[in-house]
């Protein structure tokens, strides 16, 4: 249980019986939970050089909150936050300095029952805030077959076999790409942009366009699509290089007035200035977050981060495969083979939590995904609700605060408390 004694508002994330990782933003209140284990976790952080600086970074003030001795370095990047047993960040309990994967291998049950037996004693997703100053590559993340062939094809590049589904959920304003736009909003960026058009191809824009119209004996849409993407993956980088920097000089000339999408490449350009993702977003969807709006990145969905703080929760794998905003590896034949080409709007794009109402007027978000390895649940306590009690679910869970301060008891911490503040991460086993 959480208990204080006053407070605005509070919130929390969490689902059925799946693992889950709850998120509570709130203020004070008291939180209790019997349960066989809770506790304080110790996480990495990852200071990519995409991320935001210094007290910037919502990452950085998280940790510092917590931890009042953490020192933020104003020239230092803090770009993710890792909870869990992942092990390139594995946390470690604060109290013993025990990595959670060590205690974890020796209290299977913990788990509960279902996700010990469904994922062989493995912790199954890794919970991560992320802040973003410059976009991530482009990428889309494999499914599980594809995971393990190309682990066993190569795996210098795909080091592990599982696939990578991952939510992300608003904490800012965050923009991002996610998936093909609709086709006929490619379609007129492909016919009004000439630089567009001369690395994808004469023919095939003029395929892709007879399809869109559903012009008899024409592609699907999705075939000619693919065709298009592929060619524009596949152009040479010099003949890319000079169509980008033609692009980005003609918009420059007027580029307060320019539509949205060329607003868009003429930041990505001076960020990644002649790499081929910069035409790559006239093919995906721009999608702008608010707070609490998520998007799920399902098996061979193309989508980049591009600017702001988020939640992700993703399955307990490091797959992907990049198409482009990177300097790292790029595997052009296995993206085009892989990706979905599928056509959606924004809209369809947003994944929507499922809102249910909690004990004493809490507000409890759901997001939960078709996949077995995770879900998330967020509960938003009414203001001045002085208690809020976490059910019961046969699962293991972490629970990040990111705002307000709470005490929290259960039955394996007696009366002794653990005080919970804005950046603290707890364990809690299934109970």
């Amino acid at each position: 249980m959480f208990h204080s004694p006053s407070g605005p508002s509070s919130r929390l994330w969490r689902p059925g019986d799946r693992p889950f990782r709850a998120l509570i933003l709130s203020n004070t209140c008291r939180i209790c939970r019997s349960v066989t284990s809770v506790f304080q976790l110790r996480c990495e952080v990852q200071t990519y050089a995409w991320g935001k600086r210094g007290t910037s970074s919502e990452v950085a003030s998280l940790i510092q909150s917590a931890d009042p001795s953490f020192s933020i370095d104003e020239e230092q990047t803090y770009a993710e936050l890792w909870m869990g047993t992942h092990p390139r960040g594995a946390s470690v309990i604060a109290k013993t300095n025990t990595s959670l994967e060590q205690w974890i291998s020796q209290n299977p049950e913990c788990l509960g029952s279902k996700v010990m037996e469904r994922f062989s004693g493995k912790l199954p997703f890794l919970f991560k805030v992320l802040s973003v100053n410059i976009s991530l590559s482009i990428q889309a993340h494999p499914n599980k077959a594809l995971a393990e062939e190309l682990h066993r094809r190569d795996a210098a590049h795909y080091a592990d076999s599982n696939h990578k589904p991952e939510m992300a959920i608003a904490l800012s304003a965050f923009e991002g790409l996610c998936g093909f736009r609709p086709a006929a909003e490619i379609a007129e960026h492909l016919q009004t942009t000439a630089e567009l058009q001369a690395v994808v191809g004469t023919d095939n824009v003029t395929s892709f366009v007879q399809a869109v119209h559903g012009s008899s004996g024409a592609l699907s849409t999705a075939v000619s699509l693919q065709q298009c993407f592929a060619a524009l993956m596949q152009c040479p980088r010099e003949t890319v290089r000079e169509k980008l920097a033609s692009l980005e000089s003609r918009l420059q000339t007027d580029a307060a007035s320019q539509p949205p999408a060329a607003r868009l490449f003429l930041r990505l350009y001076k960020q990644f200035p002649g790499d081929v993702g910069c035409f790559a977003i006239f093919f995906l969807n721009h999608m702008k977050l608010k707070p609490g709006e998520a998007m799920f990145l399902g098996p061979n969905v193309p989508h980049a981060y591009l600017y702001g703080d988020c939640i992700e929760c993703m399955a307990c794998s490091d797959n992907t495969v990049r198409a482009g905003l990177t300097p790292k590896f790029i595997d052009v034949p296995t993206l085009c083979a892989m990706l979905d080409y599928r056509c959606r709007t924004v809209d369809e794009n947003k994944f929507t939590p499922v809102q249910q109402g909690g004990a004493g007027g809490a507000g409890v978000s759901v997001y939960d995904p078709a996949v077995p390895d995770f879900s998330v649940l967020r509960v938003e306590l009414a203001a001045g609700e002085m208690d809020y009690t976490l059910p019961l679910v046969d699962s293991a869970s972490i629970l990040l605060t990111v705002q307000g301060e709470a005490d929290a008891y259960s039955g394996s911490l007696g009366e002794e408390p653990i005080y919970v503040t804005r950046g603290t991460v707890l364990f809690i086993s299934a109970g």
